[in-house]
């Protein structure tokens, strides 16, 4: 797990090697945001209140209801893609969240959903490289598999319409690995 990036974790209190909450305060002693959900059989107030203050975003105590625990993981992924503002700005390069509009010095971009989708994925990881697999699994539906080189083929494109509006380079390749979105940190 220390490689990789989560939407959010599901993290029981009683592991194999130690208390959950150790691992919690490592993600968080490093700086990782990841929403994480303890899952446990500890239901004492004191107990709820401990996960909570050392960074937990909820708790759901054992036994519980599967549908349960996806709502609360579904209102965490809600509540991370909330913005005060829904206007990403890399550059000249503007993205509205809200009416899923790109626009480039005033000109929209016109995008098809899914090219929409990828370019608003990366910009929300600017600075990141996010690797094929990643787009994979957020712009396909899980029962449709993509061919192989289905999101070499959308970026192509998302790139081609970008050139169009004389937004060139916006999306950088990292040979092996995936692609990328500078930081705007203007």
């Amino acid at each position: 797990m220390r490689g990789d990036r989560f939407e959010a974790v599901v993290l029981d209190r009683r592991l194999p090697d130690g208390d959950g909450l150790e691992i919690l305060d490592e993600l968080r002693d490093r700086g990782d945001d990841t929403h994480v959900l303890v899952l446990t059989a500890r239901d004492t107030v004191d107990d709820r209140v401990t996960g909570l203050r050392r960074g937990a975003d909820d708790y759901l105590v054992k036994p519980f209801a599967f549908d349960e625990l996806v709502a609360r993981l579904n209102a965490i992924y809600r509540r991370s893609q909330r913005q005060i503002n829904p206007t990403l700005r890399l550059g000249d390069l503007t993205l509205d969240t809200a009416g899923k509009i790109a626009t480039h010095r005033d000109d929209r971009v016109e995008l098809s959903a899914r090219e929409y989708n990828l370019l608003e994925f990366l910009a929300f990881r600017a600075g990141e490289v996010v690797t094929r697999r990643d787009l994979e699994e957020h712009l396909y539906r899980s029962d449709s598999e993509p061919t192989s080189n289905a999101v070499d083929r959308l970026v192509c494109s998302v790139r081609a319409r970008l050139a169009d509006q004389g937004a060139d380079d916006v999306i950088q390749t990292r040979r092996g690995i995936g692609y990328t979105i500078a930081r705007d940190d203007a």
